[in-house]
């Protein structure tokens, strides 16, 4: 009998412990929300869809009107984003494959679903903030996300050191390794140019000089 009060111990804590465990452990911790995510921008969203339809986006896919799909002047493509429109709360889930829109004050072009998903097709335009749930800006080229940034891109090889021998030739060039996939190149550019014209001067300039390339925006 004198060890029956030892055993009433014993198990009481026991179950006090177990509480402890489940106040505390991971097992009663709510769930994250997969919404969950940083808002990144605010301001005004339009959208484009008949005249585009069918056209190349500027990461060389179809632009598809009925996709939920936008375009950015400056995320990486395939960043995924929530549109939220401030006017009435609908939300929205947009996947960046494009760039623009290049009016003033617009931060986000939707394609025409994404836009009628949250009432905007008859206004043309709402005030809404993004909101990043998939993507990473920490380790992108993106420094302004209302500024993108360009170069001019004068050749692409598979191996460094075509690259390297052909940069030495351009005084000011740089190379860059570029991974497509399971595939690496290695790419020559020139400068950096926050206005798109300058970058199209200095392309020419390079023409002149005989060295052919193209301009582009620097992605992430």
């Amino acid at each position: 009998m004198r060890s029956l009060p030892l055993f009433i111990l014993a198990i009481s804590l026991f179950i006090s412990s177990c509480g402890t465990s489940s106040r505390f452990g991971k097992k009663d911790d709510p769930p994250k929300s997969r919404e969950a995510g940083e808002k990144i921008e605010e301001g005004v969203a339009s959208w484009y869809g008949p005249n585009f339809n069918g056209k190349l986006t500027a990461n060389g896919e179809t632009y598809d009107m009925y996709g939920l799909t936008a375009a950015h002047r400056t995320l990486p493509f395939n960043t995924i984003v929530k549109v939220k429109n401030l006017n009435n709360g609908k939300s929205v889930k947009v996947r960046i494959n494009d760039r623009g829109p290049y009016a003033k004050n617009r931060i986000i072009d939707l394609s025409k679903k994404a836009a009628d998903e949250i009432n905007m097709l008859g206004s043309g335009t709402a005030p809404v903030e993004l909101i990043m749930l998939e993507g990473d800006l920490k380790n992108s080229k993106v420094t302004n996300l209302k500024v993108p940034t360009y170069t001019v891109q004068l050749a692409s090889f598979n191996y460094e050191h075509q690259a390297q021998s052909h940069a030495k030739k351009i005084r000011g060039s740089r190379v860059a390794k570029v991974d497509m996939g399971s595939k690496r190149v290695y790419r020559v550019y020139h400068g950096i140019y926050t206005d798109k014209n300058d970058a199209r001067k200095k392309q020419r300039q390079l023409k002149r000089q005989g060295f052919s390339g193209y301009v582009k925006q620097i992605e992430n």
